[in-house]
């Protein structure tokens, strides 16, 4: 079922995305070789408990972090750890708050030191093209009017989009309807209304889209190794289109 969320209910998901804004900008003040995605993941347990809040994905269906901290080719669900960041690494943290019961979902992908031009680029492009997605979230529009509009700025880019991961609903809880792929066709799929709040967040690949997953059973990779990049965004849908209440400026 499909949930429109109320004013106060989106106010306090604002709130909720306010905490995390700030908390992506100290992690992106953090990012530099030698740091370690353990690290950032205790920085934010720490961050988040200190204004009340919680890390909504921590415990859910038994996932152990606060944080998931994908590296150069991990899609997805990366587990933190203490192998250190090195010159050229990309990581992309993902994070849910919660602050008294409003939800935020947010994903940034950051460079580590110097990055390749090619690297460079698929940043470039995920970025640019979560914002093309966003820009179709529209009351009245399809949920496929995203997906295609991120589909082909990607793949005009040379870059490969992910398949086997999607945006979705949030709020009360983390995953609800509806998912929002991030490829497809205009004009098909579930219409789009005012007080609809999702999820938009393309995975973008520099080789094949495919993924497998590690032994874990949740960290998901490119099958070619190839890196990915991931940026998010949570999303009211408002009579005068999209509002952004993870939005920051880096």
């Amino acid at each position: 079922m499909i949930t429109r969320k109320s004013e106060r209910e989106i106010e306090k998901m604002q709130k909720a995305g306010d905490i995390l804004v700030a908390c992506h900008q100290e992690i992106g003040k953090m990012i530099k070789p030698g740091v370690t995605t353990k690290q950032i993941d205790s920085f934010v347990e720490k961050f988040l408990a200190e204004r009340g809040a919680t890390p909504e994905q921590k415990g859910f269906e038994g996932y152990p972090y606060a944080t998931c901290a994908s590296v150069n080719d991990e899609i997805c669900h990366g587990f933190p750890r203490d192998e250190e960041l090195v010159d050229g690494d990309i990581v992309t943290v993902d994070m849910v708050v919660n602050l008294n019961g409003g939800l935020a979902d947010s994903a940034w992908t950051f460079q580590v030191g110097t990055l390749d031009d090619v690297g460079e680029k698929l940043l470039d492009v995920t970025k640019k093209s979560l914002y093309k997605g966003i820009e179709q979230a529209q009351p009245g529009s399809r949920i496929g009017d995203i997906g295609h509009a991120i589909q082909t700025y990607a793949e005009a880019e040379g870059f490969s989009v992910v398949r086997d991961f999607t945006g979705h609903g949030i709020g009360p809880t983390l995953h609800e309807e509806p998912h929002i792929p991030h490829f497809g066709e205009a004009g098909k799929g579930t219409r789009l209304k005012e007080g609809m709040v999702v999820t938009i967040e393309p995975m973008i690949n520099e080789g094949s889209w495919q993924s497998k997953m590690d032994t874990n059973n949740w960290t998901a990779r490119t099958i070619d190794e190839g890196r990915s990049a991931q940026y998010e965004h949570t999303i009211v849908i408002t009579k005068d289109g999209p509002m952004i209440t993870t939005e920051q400026n880096q």
